[in-house]
């Protein structure tokens, strides 16, 4: 299929998903009580189950959360022998990616409009696959997320509660360089590039002017990039403290792209308070990113898609050899972050891989060793810790939105259960049901 009847089809299919969305989503209404009961309820938490509870809901909020037979309500959702949890968080996704089209080459080939429907398509999908809440690591195009996260907030597109870059900042020559091309050809537009603790601060502020959450600094090379390998940091110290130091101006979090031992610790020193991916954490990491008090974001399943699915995906062979240089050092890192009890969230780098497959993470996690419960708060409380957010989602408690996802059978026995999630809701509207 040509690139123009891609981009028609997604526009087709997204007039038909929104269809079949508002068929289904009804806006709660403020006066009327809901109850959601099933055969368990984690509230994700880590304490055991409850057996036979229910989720009770008054508008868009959670009531009360105990056992089922307690509690009363307009309506009752039975889900039967299911088991209820928090929607699920993702730190660390491209929602604006079309899958397949490479970063350089959608600067050269595509459009900021293109990325704002497939944003709008790549939405709904996750939100489809039970992640009610998730971070955008920055678009290709520049500010595209904060044009997608304001249609998700005036519900004039389905899909999770957003926290947004709007556009990382990188060094010449470094991870996200958008000028890796001939000395002759540029892309004026992207203006992600800043060398010199000025020019940092100049980015991190206009980032922040254009309505950003947070900012990413890419501390590291990447494998996704040409310019300086994962493994180097390629900026000083003085560059990413001030870029945390803007960020708390602000009132915002800084987030860390950092695959190198070197890298990592460098901005943990100037006080990120996310470090994702971590390919390359070692012992001294470890225990600094305990002492700062910060989380540790991998991302796993990535890593084997781009080995597996590269020809799939148009992945270009000098990134598939940045990633096989890598490869184990990321469940290395993993071992050592479970080692020393840090706080890991959950985080995939969506938007490499397919959109909705994000849960696929779960798996390689609890292979390597995390409990089926570790993983699941994760993904719930504590990547809500890590994005400030602990206070409206991560948790089925008193207050929270009513954003909630049920699954058929016990993700506790079969982590994998996560990745076929058969009802979600949020903010106590029903978007999944089946």
């Amino acid at each position: 299929m040509k690139s123009d009847e891609r981009v028609r089809a997604a526009a087709i299919g997204l007039t038909t998903l929104l269809a079949a969305t508002t068929a289904i989503a009804q806006p709660p209404s403020a006066e009327r009580t809901l109850l959601v009961k099933a055969a368990r309820v984690i509230d994700g938490r880590g304490g055991a189950p409850l057996v036979d509870g229910g989720v009770l809901i008054r508008g868009e909020r959670i009531e009360r959360v105990g056992p089922a037979a307690g509690m009363t309500a307009d309506e009752v959702i039975d889900l039967g022998a299911a088991t209820i949890l928090p929607g699920l968080i993702d730190l660390h996704t491209h929602l604006t990616d079309e899958v397949g089209t490479n970063w350089e080459s959608a600067l050269l080939t595509t459009t900021p409009g293109r990325a704002a429907i497939y944003g709008a398509v790549n939405a709904r999908t996750t939100l489809m696959a039970g992640f009610t809440t998730a971070r955008d690591m920055g678009p290709t195009w520049p500010y595209v997320d904060i044009d997608l996260r304001y249609a998700i907030d005036k519900g004039s597109v389905p899909g999770p509660r957003l926290q947004v870059a709007g556009n990382y900042v990188s060094a010449t020559g470094g991870a996200g360089d958008a000028r890796q091309f001939s000395i002759y050809v540029d892309v004026p537009i992207v203006r992600n590039l800043a060398d010199g603790v000025d020019q940092v601060r100049q980015a991190v502020r206009t980032n922040f002017k254009q309505g950003a959450d947070f900012v990413k600094i890419l501390a590291t090379g990447a494998v996704m990039s040409k310019g300086i390998p994962p493994g180097a940091q390629q900026y000083s110290d003085p560059e990413l403290a001030v870029a945390v130091e803007e960020a708390t101006r602000w009132g915002r979090h800084a987030a860390a792209h950092a695959h190198g031992a070197e890298g990592i610790k460098a901005a943990l020193r100037a006080g990120v308070r996310t470090i994702d991916h971590g390919s390359m954490l070692d012992e001294e990491g470890a225990r600094l990113l305990k002492a700062k008090d910060a989380y540790f974001a991998p991302t796993l399943y990535v890593g084997h898609t781009i080995l597996n699915d590269h020809a799939a995906l148009n992945i270009p062979a000098h990134q598939v050899e940045r990633e096989r240089a890598i490869q184990g050092t990321q469940e290395r890192a993993f071992r050592i972050a479970l080692a020393h009890g840090l706080k890991i969230a959950f985080a995939t780098d969506a938007g490499v891989f397919p959109h909705g497959d994000n849960a696929r993470e779960f798996a390689v996690r609890v292979g390597l060793g995390q409990s089926p419960m570790a993983a699941i708060e994760s993904a719930t409380r504590v990547a809500a810790e890590a994005i400030g957010w602990a206070d409206r989602v991560g948790t089925l408690e008193p207050g929270r939105f009513a954003d909630l996802i049920a699954v058929a059978g016990d993700p506790l026995a079969d982590i994998r259960e996560l990745e076929r999630v058969q009802f979600v809701m949020k903010g106590g509207t029903v978007y999944k049901s089946r």
